[in-house]
């Protein structure tokens, strides 16, 4: 029988974060006044920021930017990374292969701290350029995983079977190879989501595609950490709930994947 309780830490540790990134902006009422900057005081239950706004406030409008780049990104990625992955398992021309894994091989050489420098200057400013530009640095290393997994997939007999048949291209890569890797993508997703979070933090600490003053969960560590001992709440509570965010993450999918893989379970007795 299916045994949903496992999904019950994963979704409690994820829950909180993602509620307030999806309720959060309509809890917020009319702006306040902007009190002294760094202070703990009556009005402001986790005091104020480096600018004096309600800290509150803004870790309820700041987790929706985060939430949505991330999953967009991660979405945005294996949209072109599995494509490319199949392509390159399933083809038996050498030079396609070479064509499309070669170049990503020589971006994933690059790190993505420094590649994120190098093309941000390509990618239009604002949360649709912060996503495609979070996503172009996550596919080299996509794109390979699902190629080692769908190359194990391909060598398998049954493949060679249907291929004799004449089944068409689409139906081995979607039909049989694409269902194949499904755990390994799966199990792939919570950390890539983890290294994407990393990305959009990263790049809006250094100011890659967000407004410096912007309500955004990853701006509000960076910006408030001079205040780090004077207020920590600014600088604590949305780095809790980014750790939250990915923890939980990856709790649901290794649920997900241990429910698919145990013997038993998942099904129906």
């Amino acid at each position: 029988m299916k045994r949903p309780g496992r999904y019950g830490p994963g979704a409690a540790v994820a829950g909180v974060p993602l509620g307030l990134a999806l309720f959060g902006p309509f809890l917020v009422g009319e702006p306040a006044i902007r009190a002294a900057s760094f202070t703990l005081g009556p009005g402001h239950l986790l005091g104020t920021d480096f600018v004096g706004r309600d800290v509150l406030d803004q870790v309820l409008l700041g987790g929706r930017p985060v939430v949505l780049v991330a999953l967009a990104a991660t979405a945005l990625a294996y949209l072109v990374a599995v494509p490319v992955g199949l392509i390159s398992a399933l083809t038996h021309r050498r030079w396609l292969e070479e064509l499309l894994m070669r170049p990503l091989d020589v971006l994933l050489a690059v790190p993505s701290l420094l590649m994120l420098l190098l093309v941000a200057a390509a990618f239009p400013p604002g949360a649709a350029g912060l996503t495609l530009l979070v996503a172009f640095v996550s596919v080299p290393d996509a794109a390979r995983i699902v190629r080692a997994a769908a190359a194990e997939a391909a060598s398998r007999p049954a493949v060679e079977a249907l291929r004799m048949q004449g089944e068409t291209w689409w139906r081995l890569a979607v039909g049989y190879v694409g269902r194949s890797i499904l755990r390994t993508l799966a199990a792939d997703a919570g950390i890539r989501l983890t290294g994407v979070l990393y990305l959009v933090a990263t790049a809006a600490f250094l100011g890659i595609g967000v407004a410096p003053d912007a309500a955004d969960w990853a701006v509000m560590v960076d910006r408030n950490r001079t205040g780090l001992f004077v207020q920590p709440w600014a600088v604590v509570v949305p780095a809790l709930l980014i750790v939250a965010l990915t923890t939980g993450g990856n709790l649901l999918v290794d649920a997900a994947t241990e429910l698919r893989t145990t013997p038993g379970r998942g099904r129906r007795a």
